[in-house]
């Protein structure tokens, strides 16, 4: 290959998504593994939850509406518990009190975008979620965040303190619904293929033996 050709990696995700994280983690070890990898990387909005109420809830609350009581619940996060320890992910569910609505997570997401930081962004928003318990529906915790990475806490700030982009965020979740994604992560590649779930990193490093190859024969 005398040149490498990049392809568009679309992925649709919510940092308060356990699969989205572990599914991460998934990818990060393939693209690891393969380093000349060509993928350029966008991270779009998906809210699990985009009826939360702005300030939040009760994660317990909101488990057990959500599955059916405690029993549910815990039925529902056992396969979590199972795949986030095979992937090397420790999710501190004890410290984790609050369900946040990410809205405000996704604006941020956006901006570091503009800064190319967006993966910084998105690493950081979930090691706070799930690792540290931190609120990240909360202004001061998502400026914070966003000054760990290198971005302007004040501006942060006061941007999240109007409605900048909110709109914008709401439009792009409700077109990924009508493209048909109801669910996270899910991954376009290219702009062609949908690669839904919380894939293998065995998987990912076939997709990209795959897309290379094809570059190669592009190429000669």
């Amino acid at each position: 290959m005398t040149q490498m050709t990049t392809v568009k990696l679309d992925i649709l995700s919510d940092p308060i998504c356990p699969w989205c994280y572990i599914g991460k983690t998934h990818l990060d070890k393939a693209l690891a593994e393969v380093p000349d990898h060509p993928f350029v990387i966008e991270w779009h909005p998906f809210q699990l939850n985009p009826d939360m109420p702005r300030e939040g809830m009760d994660r317990r609350d909101y488990l057990e509406r959500k599955f059916g009581g405690k029993d549910g619940a815990v039925k529902a996060y056992a396969p979590v518990v199972e795949h986030a320890g095979n992937a090397g992910l420790t999710i501190n569910f004890e410290a984790m009190t609050r369900t946040p609505n990410t809205l405000d997570a996704h604006r941020l997401i956006h901006w570091a975008g503009i800064e190319g930081k967006q993966t910084e962004i998105v690493d950081a928003l979930f090691k706070a979620y799930f690792e540290e318990g931190r609120d990240i529906g909360d202004h001061d915790v998502l400026a914070d965040i966003a000054d760990n990475v290198g971005m302007d806490a004040s501006v942060v700030r006061k941007l999240l303190q109007s409605d900048s982009d909110a709109q914008s965020i709401r439009d792009r979740d409700a077109h990924s619904r009508q493209m048909g994604v109801n669910s996270v992560p899910t991954y376009i590649v290219a702009n062609k293929h949908a690669v839904p779930g919380s894939q293998p990193p065995e998987l990912w490093v076939k997709v990209i033996g795959d897309i290379m190859e094809q570059l190669d024969g592009d190429d000669s």
